[in-house]
């Protein structure tokens, strides 16, 4: 498939994929202030924060207060993350948050290990007692991600055979408890895609998968990630996750450099040259960028914050 999309959908993960792997303490006020900013971007889903173990992951102690902190914009989502049922139940009690069934496998069990100190058989045991959870707090469950899809700092390459086979565990998983999963998410967790790797997995999980769309969860890296999108974006992709000015990183993976997802302004910027629609304000989006770099006090690898937006050179041009 060669035809690009007409519109495509991100989801905004900077504030939690961000803050997650920075070395020293973000202030909460400084937390909420970005969330805020990314309101008024046109952006209608940010991920604000996650709900894990504060001591394995500092920087996501104050989940709660950010969450009752931020103000609510009509129209945007404001998500959270969760790994197992206890964080759920905290992202529940928040009472602020939009809520989203999903499940979740790993193509890498070692990474599952040192992720969640699961293996394999406990990471799938886990799945139908937290749907059912999911369906006992009446949020339904449309939503699959298989973590690790394209390779692994600790195990290698991962066969697209196995992301299939997740795939379609997962379903089963759904379909046993009433459910039907309409999204699948693929994750580059550790940035080991390539372009031509990017065809070959979305192809074979949408060959065996036709009646479900494709989301793509892309890490930076390694530099490929941008490339990593516009592969999806030919394949039809149109469900992407991004992270502004391009924050963050797991720190359960073993990188030793920038690890952040594609960075949302740069994403939005290729797609307005394509003539894709993202619905966002770039030159808004750019300025929460900077704020970004501002908080964590360090650069950021996103490029529009330092170097604009073409649409804004376009429009200087033609007043000059």
């Amino acid at each position: 498939m060669s035809d690009l999309p007409a519109r495509v959908t991100i989801k905004e993960e900077g504030p939690r994929e961000g803050f997650q792997i920075e070395r020293g303490a973000i202030p909460t006020a400084d937390k909420i202030a970005l969330v805020d900013a990314l309101s008024d971007t046109g952006l209608d889903y940010i991920q604000v924060t996650s709900f894990v173990n504060p001591q394995k992951v500092p920087g996501m102690a104050d989940a709660e207060a950010v969450v009752a902190g931020m103000t609510l914009r009509p129209g945007v989502r404001y998500a959270g993350l969760w790994l197992n049922q206890q964080g759920l139940l905290r992202a529940i009690a928040t009472g602020r948050l939009y809520l989203e069934g999903k499940l979740t496998l790993y193509a890498s069990d070692a990474f599952l290990k040192r992720n969640q100190n699961r293996t394999r058989e406990q990471q799938l045991a886990a799945q139908p007692e937290l749907l059912r959870m999911y369906q006992s707090h009446g949020i339904a469950v449309r939503t699959g991600f298989v973590t690790a899809a394209f390779g692994c700092n600790f195990e290698g390459d991962i066969a697209p055979s196995r992301v299939v086979e997740l795939v379609a565990e997962m379903r089963q998983i759904a379909r046993e408890a009433g459910e039907d999963l309409s999204l699948i998410g693929l994750g580059d967790t550790m940035a080991w895609a390539n372009p031509e790797s990017i065809r070959r997995v979305v192809g074979m999980v949408r060959d065996a998968n036709p009646d479900v769309e494709l989301s793509l969860h892309l890490h930076d890296t390694r530099g490929l990630g941008l490339a990593n999108a516009y592969a999806g974006l030919q394949m039809g992709v149109t469900h992407f996750d991004a992270a502004v000015a391009g924050l963050g990183g797991c720190p359960f993976a073993a990188h030793a450099g920038a690890a952040g997802n594609i960075c949302t302004e740069d994403f939005v910027l290729m797609c307005e040259e394509m003539g894709i629609e993202t619905g966002v304000d770039l030159e808004a989006l750019a300025e929460c960028a900077r704020l970004a770099e501002r908080i964590v006090g360090h650069p950021l690898p996103g490029k529009v914050k330092t170097g604009g937006s073409l649409k804004a050179m376009r429009r200087t041009l033609s007043a000059s």
